[in-house]
């Protein structure tokens, strides 16, 4: 626990040695626990990357409330879980396209349109602190409510609608500029 506390303070500093020294401590079992969601090693290895280089560039805004490696196995979790969902929607397009045909013109503007707004949101998410990124994801995608929520995380319902509140704020916050453009290009299609 005190060297967890040391690599976790180093990190927050910027210490490059204790942001090596917890890659090397927790890379392995985080890519082993990937194994339990995804059969892909290499997604998994992937997975992992993407969370240590959120790690290192959030570093100074890291919010930690378990312990380091519950927080580290829980983002591989969700990372795993983003991709069996992104793979899902993958797979239904495919399946429609396969049904219905290519899409029209004013369907493939409504489908850029929305791929772009699901990339910005994605990005958007990856953003959040992963406390506020879990809560809000298991009210808005799993549509948990917050009491269910509580209970899952072990907090008080008033943290979980905290925590909701704040990923809202941000997510408006970083999304404010795709939003603009999406409500012009609405305006044009409504002409």
């Amino acid at each position: 626990m005190h060297e967890e506390h040391y690599l976790l303070t180093g990190l927050c500093q910027g210490n490059k040695e204790a942001f090596s020294l917890l890659f090397r401590r927790y890379y392995k079992d985080m890519v082993l626990f990937g194994g339990n969601f995804l059969y892909d090693k290499t997604r998994c290895e992937d997975i992992v990357q993407t969370i240590f280089t959120q790690l290192w560039e959030n570093r100074e805004t890291l919010v930690i409330e378990t312990s380091l490696k519950s927080f580290l196995l829980q983002s591989v979790k969700n990372g795993c879980i983003d991709e069996l969902r992104h793979n899902k929607s993958i797979k239904e397009h495919e399946i429609y396209t396969e049904a219905f045909g290519p899409l029209g013109d004013m369907d493939t503007e409504n489908y850029i349109l929305y791929s772009d707004l699901q990339t910005h949101l994605n990005d958007a998410l990856d953003k959040l602190p992963e406390t506020y990124r879990q809560a809000f994801m298991m009210n808005r995608f799993d549509g948990l409510k917050y009491k269910e929520i509580a209970q899952k995380l072990d907090v008080s319902e008033r943290t979980v609608e905290v925590r909701i509140g704040k990923a809202i704020g941000l997510l408006r916050h970083y999304l404010k500029d795709f939003l603009i453009l999406i409500l012009v290009l609405l305006s044009l299609n409504n002409l």
